[in-house]
């Protein structure tokens, strides 16, 4: 099932697993402190357009929605709150990323979170094979499918990137 040299086991490695869901982890060197998508994208030998990040942004009070985007790209506020079906959205200020979601910066994936928030996934993924996100913990990767990341996270792709 799972390519890797040791066996590491993050909630969303094991979500997947559950799920039967192939998948590759690839693992990264977190010492420099370059945790931006760009850098993992090098660091992992992956092509930026292949490499997506996962965003959390919060409407209102206490309402979060998560966004995937190539790691290149801005999310676009208002086009992810329409296709969140909200007025408004922010991002989540980073002191409050652990607390909601149980996951740190940079190590943040749209699965095993401490609730399943509603999660969009920018269409440009619909158009690749396998892409690239974070596997819950700065460092490590894993490769899949779009859809399948799609059916287990219960997410669904919409044009959220600006541009």
């Amino acid at each position: 099932m799972a390519k890797q040299k040791k066996s590491v086991k993050t909630n969303a490695v094991r979500l997947l697993e559950n799920e039967r869901v192939t998948y590759e982890l690839m693992e990264y060197d977190i010492n420099d402190g370059q945790l931006d998508g760009v850098s993992v994208a090098a660091k992992t030998g992956q092509a930026e357009e292949s490499v997506y990040k996962t965003l959390v942004t919060i409407a209102g009070p206490r309402e979060l929605f998560v966004f995937i985007v190539p790691v290149a790209e801005e999310l676009d506020l208002k086009k992810a709150a329409k296709a969140a079906g909200v007025k408004k959205l922010d991002m989540l200020p980073l002191k409050d990323l652990t607390k909601e979601t149980g996951y740190v910066r940079g190590g943040c994936s749209a699965i095993g979170m401490k609730k399943k928030y509603p999660t969009v996934i920018d269409a440009s993924a619909e158009r690749l094979e396998q892409f690239v996100v974070s596997a819950g913990k700065p460092g490590l990767q894993m490769k899949l499918s779009p859809a399948d990341l799609a059916s287990v996270a219960d997410a669904t792709f919409s044009d959220i990137i600006k541009g």
